[in-house]
């Protein structure tokens, strides 16, 4: 089979189509023929080096598929051989055949493209734990979700407002802003300043009950000013910085809460759960109409290289697809 591996790391210029054997289901495994992938920035930083592959997983990049169930491991009874997933993996999704867990399986969504689907479950997983377990975001509450016009952020904005949250987001240029707009929430041209003092505005001075922060370093000081008491702070990653300095005399004062998590390394019985609680809640909110993935582009499998610069050019509104067998 054909398949997306990194020669070196570095660049994009460092991907590579190689050919690999199909491999084989073992127990509580499924066997997926991939019609598309997501394109994810951690695909990014293990092509670069900055965060390679976990022990004994594959060099093949991709988190997240979609396809058609070709077989299935020792003791599977569902998916079955036939039927149509999405599906997070630890890797392997740049490619023509990848393996996935069962239990990280979930129906595509009725009315949903298998493109769309492919682009769901990374997002899907990280919004779910993060977002409303981490973050708690209840309805009525307003969120703050910093970069919405990425894939997480589309999908986490959807997700909020129909679970009966308000949004304030983030973004760059005014363009991006009005589309964000269009799609119900607030929106802040980072551009034009810190946004600490526009979420006070828009609040009306009560501030954020949540966070969702994909920027670190020194944007954390303005989202804590921007909390309101009991707020959650929740960060995905750190594109300004890991490093940030934090007045612990505000988080007393106002009883914040800091969280943080990643979800590549959980154990396979976290993430087993994690299934299941999308399953459960998510799921039903997804679909023409109503919660849907934004795509912004799909490449073919052999353009993984322009896909990630398309994505590190941060031109992208909402997620980016590699097209891998031809879909509905």
């Amino acid at each position: 089979m054909k398949a997306i591996t990194a020669s070196q790391p570095g660049g994009p210029e460092v991907l590579e189509v190689t050919e690999r054997p199909q491999p084989q289901p073992g127990p509580g495994e499924v066997l997926i023929e991939v019609a598309a992938a997501g394109v994810n920035r951690p695909d990014i930083m293990q092509r670069s080096g900055a965060l390679p592959a976990p022990p004994g997983v594959t060099d093949i990049l991709g988190l997240e598929v979609s396809g058609t169930v070709l077989a299935v491991g020792e003791g599977v009874q569902s998916p079955a051989v036939g039927d149509n997933v999405m599906a997070l993996l630890n890797g392997g999704g740049y490619a023509e055949c990848a393996l996935a867990s069962a239990d990280l399986c979930l129906p595509v969504p009725e009315g949903l493209s298998l493109t769309e689907a492919a682009v769901l479950p990374e997002g899907l997983f990280t919004l779910w734990h993060n977002l409303f377990e981490r973050g708690r975001l209840a309805p009525g509450e307003t969120v703050l979700i910093h970069g919405g016009s990425s894939g997480i952020g589309t999908l986490g904005i959807q997700l909020a407002l129909a679970t009966g949250a308000q949004v304030i987001t983030t973004a760059g240029g005014p363009e991006k802003c009005a589309r964000l707009e269009a799609m119900g929430a607030r929106a802040i041209d980072y551009r034009k300043g810190p946004h600490a003092e526009a979420v006070l505005d828009l609040t009306q001075g009560e501030g954020v009950n949540v966070v969702l922060d994909i920027v670190g370093g020194e944007a954390l000081a303005q989202n804590l000013d921007c909390l309101a008491p009991e707020g959650r702070h929740v960060s995905l990653s750190f594109m300004a910085g890991p490093q940030a300095q934090v007045d612990l005399s505000k988080v007393m004062r106002k009883g914040l809460w800091l969280t943080s998590s990643t979800l590549r390394p959980k154990p396979a019985h976290e993430k087993a759960r994690l299934s299941r609680a999308v399953r459960q809640h998510l799921l039903p909110l997804l679909g023409p109409g109503k919660v849907a993935p934004v795509l912004s582009r799909s490449f073919p499998l052999a353009e993984a290289a322009e896909a990630h610069r398309f994505l590190e050019s941060g031109q992208n509104f909402g997620k980016i697809a590699l097209q891998i067998a031809p879909t509905d």
